[in-house]
């Protein structure tokens, strides 16, 4: 495979973005950290393809933004990848560390900024009432899918009688030339506005995002409360009014600087096949509200590309869906327990597991810990809290601290009959699950001491390795 990459370390002059635009984004970045970035050259094919690339790279511990520049079928080249890597999100949240991002992101968001109209924007470059979806790129992710998905398909709506907007990612599948079966099995408020149209006897206007700026995108994934509009939060990621232009028909306030926007309605009384497509869970799973988007006009830009998302239980897929609900929740924990030292979600547990690292102010803090988090995110099924000292960014740390410190008849705890994910698959089909906390803290009568190696001895064993090493060349 032709690919070309070069250095590792970043430009002088750093990251410095404040575009809106996917391509000024990209074009910085790869100027910044050009070892980031992995450009594919040589032709790829539009089935599983670029996600095979992802996991075999993956398996090398390596997680770049890809840019297939020749994908077989598609006029466009294709991006993906990139909320893959932790240190790149960082970068694109303004150079903050993985460790900073949980605070950065709930700063920017709070300060949210709403969106200012303008006359045209690169989106509106070509505005297309004849619509033809078989222009429109999307590939093939899994061979378990049904067919292409666009996997970055973030699904717009504004309530016409309160003015409530709404963004939400929505798996969707090229059905027909001007249709596209999606899934709203997430239930969330573009659900909720479906159902008020429903009520009311009429489709329901969209306009579907497919591709925009990486802050956009992560704006989509917020969790908000239901009248609480993404596009203000993409503004306050921006720290400046996300630039939107109306969508010809329906007036859907859109990115200025999209790739793709595809505008239509949703018809409550139609149903259509979709599914299954690779989830998060590591699944392929047909679970879905078999909603069916009638494509009523098409705008573009004149050099748009495909910006995927690589699905299926990917770095990228968890990352995008993980870092909003982690920053939400890391916030509320420390606001009612101060003790708490970390959270992190591992992606072995997809989004069904977390862990807690806390310093206990008095027995029985740990229980109350997670069974806060268990209540207040709905995916989660596993809460493990540990002592400050475990490292919970190493699932093998976390092990030995429950083989070492949790007595499983009295540190779990067990509860059933709770809302879930509909996508788990061991859940009921409408997500019905149950929840368990494992307390694998030391706990006041604990009767052990952590073997330990002194700092300076480490030292001298590193700067030992450091001299054999060198002697080797």
């Amino acid at each position: 495979m032709t690919a070309s990459t070069t250095s590792s370390s970043p430009s002088s002059a750093g990251f410095d973005d404040t575009s809106q635009d996917f391509h000024t984004f990209l074009a910085a970045y790869r100027a910044a950290y050009p070892d980031d970035v992995l450009t594919v050259r040589e032709p790829v094919a539009a089935d599983q393809d670029p996600t095979a690339l992802v996991w075999a790279l993956a398996a090398q511990n390596r997680h770049p933004a890809i840019v297939c520049e020749n994908v077989a079928g598609l006029a466009t080249p294709l991006v993906t990848n990139l909320f893959a890597s932790r240190e790149r999100v960082g970068r694109m949240l303004g150079g903050v560390s993985p460790a900073g991002i949980h605070a950065e992101y709930q700063a920017r968001s709070r300060r949210m900024q709403p969106p200012r109209v303008l006359p045209s924007g690169a989106v509106t470059d070509i505005v297309q009432e004849q619509v033809d979806l078989s222009t429109i790129p999307a590939i093939r992710h899994f061979a378990t899918d049904r067919g292409p998905y666009i996997t970055n398909a973030i699904l717009i709506a504004e309530d016409p009688e309160t003015g409530i907007g709404n963004a939400s990612y929505h798996r969707s599948m090229l059905h027909s030339p001007t249709e596209i079966a999606t899934s709203l099995h997430s239930r969330g408020h573009l659900w909720r506005m479906l159902q008020r149209a429903t009520e009311a006897g009429r489709p329901l206007p969209v306009a579907m995002v497919v591709g925009a700026h990486p802050l956009f995108m992560l704006a989509g994934a917020a969790r908000l409360p239901y009248g609480v509009d993404e596009r203000h939060v993409a503004g306050g990621l921006f720290c400046a009014p996300l630039e939107v232009v109306r969508t010809p028909r329906y007036g859907i306030a859109v990115p200025a600087h999209a790739e793709i926007v595809l505008e239509g309605v949703i018809d409550p009384s139609a149903r259509v096949e979709e599914g299954p497509f690779g989830e998060f869970t590591g699944y392929s799973s047909d679970r879905s509200t078999n909603n069916l988007l009638h494509v009523e006009t098409v705008m573009r830009r004149r050099d748009a590309w495909l910006v995927d998302v690589v699905g299926g239980n990917s770095a990228e897929h968890l990352n995008l869906g993980r870092i909003p609900r982690e920053s939400e929740m890391v916030e509320k924990l420390r606001e009612r327990f101060p003790g708490i030292t970390a959270v992190h979600y591992p992606s072995s547990g997809t989004h069904f597991h977390a862990y807690v690292a806390l310093r206990q102010s008095r027995p029985g803090e740990a229980r109350q810990v997670m069974l806060g988090l268990l209540g207040w995110d709905p995916y989660l099924k596993t809460v493990v809290a540990v002592d400050e000292d475990v490292d919970i960014t190493r699932d093998e740390e976390v092990l030995w601290a429950i083989a070492t410190h949790l007595q499983p008849h009295l540190d779990v705890v067990v509860v059933d009959g709770l809302p879930g994910s509909a996508l788990d698959p061991s859940a009921s089909g409408v997500g019905t699950t149950s929840r368990m906390g494992l307390d694998a803290t030391r706990g006041p009568a604990f009767d052990g001491i952590r073997a330990r190696i002194d700092p300076a001895a480490m030292a001298r064993a590193t700067a030992l390795l450091a001299r054999l090493d060198t002697g080797k060349h």
